[in-house]
């Protein structure tokens, strides 16, 4: 069984962090007005899918992910040497201030390979075999590898839009412990080697209630869509790329590689 947990990438937020951090600024119009418009588009994204509208969907309508299965030994070794390395892999809270409120400083790290289409090539080049494999994912629109440290709790949150599927394949997963994720309704745990495909707009929270450091490999793309879902999704999408929020995070995941954002949680 494939089994995963959702995370929150770039370009992605709880409709409460705003309002839950005090040191936020006012974000954008579209984050700020979005949410209120949140369920009619989703709702126009859904009846346009080609693929169901679950909070699980099947591994099988994605072949690719079986290319991801048969090779998570060498992606996760890959993964473990660049999180080894200088500057290695930042705090997520650091590179997006935004999500300090489901992410506290240090509990959940990131290390990014693409975010919202755009190539974050020193890590890339870290990681050649995996850079190989994901490019080959039809509309890849973010990849990372998600580190969630010993005792965390991610609280309840949704995903900005059903426009995006997300895909994990577990690499590393603690057995002391229980490492879970709740999807709506239904409670899944990882294991080594399997993937999961799912909607992340469904409410969900994460728990590493375990003494280790639990990594997957997380991968969002476009849901196929028929029109005139995919004009909505696309042009979304469009947007959020080239947003504020977006673009800080870019900017700080630069001055990371550059080492001059603080090495926060490592």
């Amino acid at each position: 069984m494939s089994i995963a947990s959702s995370e929150v990438p770039i370009g992605t937020t709880a409709d409460t962090i705003a309002d839950a951090d005090p040191c936020s600024r006012p974000r954008p119009l579209l984050l700020r007005w979005g949410k209120h418009l949140r369920g009619t588009f989703d709702r126009l994204i859904a009846a346009s899918s080609l693929v169901p509208n679950t909070p699980v969907l099947d591994m099988r309508a994605f072949g690719w992910t079986a290319t991801l299965r048969a090779d998570w030994q060498a992606i996760r070794d890959e993964a473990l040497a660049a999180i080894d390395a200088q500057p290695g892999a930042p705090s997520l809270a650091a590179i997006s201030p935004d999500h300090r409120a489901i992410a506290p400083l240090g509990k959940w790290r990131s290390l990014f390979l693409w975010g919202y289409g755009y190539r974050i090539d020193e890590n890339l080049a870290r990681c050649p075999h995996t850079s190989r494999l994901i490019e080959q994912v039809p509309g890849l629109n973010s990849a990372m590898f998600s580190i969630l440290a010993p005792g965390t709790h991610i609280p309840a949150h949704r995903g900005v839009t059903k426009g995006l599927v997300t895909c994990h394949l577990g690499l590393v997963v603690p057995r002391d412990g229980d490492v879970r994720m709740r999807l709506g309704s239904r409670v899944v745990r990882w294991a080594e080697g399997e993937t999961l495909v799912f909607d992340d707009t469904y409410d969900h929270e994460v728990w590493n209630d375990s003494a280790h450091t639990r990594i997957v490999l997380l991968i969002q793309f476009r849901r196929p869509l028929r029109n005139p879902g995919r004009w909505i999704a696309e042009t979304l999408l469009g947007v959020v790329r080239r947003s504020a929020f977006v673009q800080e995070a870019r900017a700080n995941l630069r001055r990371w590689q550059r080492g001059e954002l603080a090495a926060d949680g490592r």
